[in-house]
């Protein structure tokens, strides 16, 4: 495997550091760790401190290993960030100074042809960042015309989604559908010309079937809340999210957290004896300058909560 794929800067890089408030002793956690970009900034600002590199891609993992091999105080964990309440416990950490997410697919694997994560260049159709279980076209190929179409349209919000699914079924009756240029080229068959002008027709498909097949939004927001949970009392969370279904539900976690007294306005005094668990900090977008060095970039959003 060549390094160098993972040696791009991250979306929001400087704002996503400067939002965790870093102290030089504190405890932080990278959720999804990728080639060690934030993890590299932290881990740099860190004296007596420690951080936890986590991500589910071992590919991702063999290169925090070298990266990191100078560190004492870094600790490499190759899983899912959904169950950071359990590899915290195995840690015996209690509770970190600052956790950070940054969600969706990386750099690296849409770079690394080989994954099959896009629809660009021809490669097998896979899409797992963690490298096991269903891909891609375990997906395409098995899954019924009802449920292809449930899935184009819950996580990629394709409005095309019953033609697409119904020409997947239809070619694939008579040969699997084993690459990403194949798959592309059936939903751009499928897609009525006019609608082809504003973007790729197949970046709707891929985003859907790489959600469905890696679990990105099964149990987000229970995650975001054990992630909160983790945090010690003025620690802080930051979420980088790159499409609206993934923000939705950060925000869904995040604003209860933030709601104070429920008691009805013409109460007097309040007798629910609620109060805000969380001070929520205004989202963040790309800088003009970040959008023209960055394309990628321009849907990404930065969403910080802090534990009260």
């Amino acid at each position: 495997m060549d390094n160098t794929v993972f040696s791009h800067i991250p979306v929001l890089f400087e704002e996503t550091v400067r939002s965790l408030n870093i102290c030089s002793d504190g405890l932080y956690v990278d959720c999804t760790a990728g080639g060690g970009g934030h993890s590299g900034a932290i881990a740099g600002l860190l004296t007596t401190g420690k951080l936890v590199a986590i991500d589910r891609d071992p590919q991702a993992i063999s290169v925090l290993n070298e990266k990191f091999s100078q560190y004492n105080n870094v600790y490499i964990i190759n899983n899912n960030f959904f169950f950071i309440k359990s590899i915290l416990q195995g840690l015996q950490i209690p509770n970190a100074d600052g956790i950070l997410a940054d969600l969706g697919v990386s750099s690296h694997q849409l770079d690394d042809t080989s994954r099959g994560f896009s629809f660009h260049r021809d490669a097998p159709l896979d899409m797992r960042m963690s490298m096991s279980g269903m891909s891609a076209a375990d997906a395409v190929n098995t899954l019924t015309q009802k449920e292809l179409c449930r899935i184009l349209t819950e996580y990629g919000e394709e409005k095309f989604a019953p033609r697409i699914a119904s020409a997947i079924v239809r070619e694939r009756e008579s040969s699997p559908i084993k690459t990403t240029l194949e798959l592309a080229n059936i939903v751009s068959s499928a897609y009525p010309a006019a609608a082809r002008r504003d973007s790729h027709p197949a970046r709707k498909t891929f985003q859907a079937l790489r959600i469905y097949v890696n679990g990105e939004l099964d149990g987000l927001e229970k995650a975001v809340l054990d992630m909160f949970e983790c945090l010690k009392p003025g620690g802080r969370l930051s979420i980088i999210t790159f499409h609206s279904l993934e923000d939705r539900a950060v925000k869904r976690a995040l604003s209860p957290l933030a709601q104070g007294c429920t008691c009805p306005k013409n109460f007097p005094v309040c007798v629910c004896g609620n109060k805000p668990k969380a001070k929520l900090f205004k989202p963040v977008t790309p800088s003009a300058e970040e959008l023209a060095e960055n394309p990628r970039a321009r849907s990404a959003k930065l969403r910080t909560a802090e534990k009260l």
